[in-house]
């Protein structure tokens, strides 16, 4: 129960579920030969440990602190900002690296055995829905769980970065316990200062800058995923967008791509979202109440 617990302090208050507008929102869907999934952070708001969305009303990061993601241009360019950056990660990472996939996340990687399945496009970088069997998935920020030379393109897993981050600085996870909350990119809260003197390993081929294979704010996508997201779109009959604002245009701009090409948007989302408007139907609920009965 405490673990349950956990997980929902970061699910928002839903709309009271309605088994009629529950069951015409799967008849609805039924109809969709090929359907593309987009989710975001609100889909992994249920895993344990508890993982907040960014926007939600109440219980998202923006809405309970005042916190300010690191930009990619101040990370490149400041050695203090990529201490800042990395000494929270590596304070974060050990729970963050065994969050678990929760129902949703085991739901939709069941969902590739149809033929009604197109693909999978998510927001999150938490590598979650891979964790849980998803193979036909594009990561369109990419994922926390490995870091890449910024120079040379040189990969390792996060988990052999953290190793080297705690042989470059010994003490550094004992003297400063972690008891903050994780935000939904892995990062955590802590006091100005604590990141004094953090040493980062660097590039261990080219000795270039590392960083978390994530996009960052003011960070271009990638457009080989991009592109393919969008012959994706091209090719489906409907978009389910589940757990998602779509504030961001990295995401918004594949609803308004079908909605522009008549082509039918259900959308799952505790709160309002930017494509509401666009949407053939809308149900303000929990994830999970939703997909346990698709």
């Amino acid at each position: 129960m405490m673990k349950y617990g956990m997980a929902q302090k970061f699910v928002p208050e839903a709309a009271e579920l309605c088994e009629n507008s529950l069951k015409k929102f799967i008849s609805l869907i039924g109809t969709v030969d090929k359907l593309l999934v987009i989710s975001g952070a609100g889909i992994s708001t249920e895993s344990v440990p508890g993982i907040p969305d960014y926007r939600s009303k109440d219980v998202g990061l923006y809405a309970r602190i005042a916190h300010k993601p690191i930009y990619f241009q101040d990370y490149m360019r400041s050695n203090r900002c990529r201490q800042r950056y990395w000494s929270r990660n590596f304070l974060a990472w050990p729970r963050f690296g065994q969050a678990a996939p929760n129902i949703n996340h085991y739901a939709l990687s069941k969902w590739e055995a149809s033929d009604r399945f197109q693909w999978l496009i998510t927001q999150n970088v938490d590598g979650l829905h891979l964790k849980a069997g998803s193979k036909m998935v594009t990561e369109l920020h990419g994922s926390a769980l490995q870091v890449k030379c910024t120079t040379c393109d040189y990969i390792e897993s996060r988990q052999t970065y953290q190793d080297r981050l705690d042989y470059a600085n010994p003490g550094f996870k004992e003297e400063h316990v972690a008891p903050g909350e994780l935000a939904p990119d892995g990062d955590i809260i802590l006091p100005l200062g604590t990141e004094k003197g953090f040493q980062i390993p660097e590039c261990p081929s080219c000795g270039g800058l590392m960083k978390t294979d994530v996009t960052f704010f003011g960070e271009n996508v990638n457009m080989d995923k991009v592109n393919f997201c969008y012959e994706k779109v091209n090719e489906c009959d409907g978009i389910l967008s589940l757990g998602t604002s779509l504030a961001v245009l990295s995401g918004f701009r594949f609803i308004h791509h079908a909605n522009m090409k008549k082509k039918p948007i259900f959308i799952v989302n505790i709160g309002p979202t930017r494509a509401d408007h666009m949407a053939t139907m809308k149900l303000d609920y929990k994830i999970s109440d939703v997909l346990k009965e698709m």
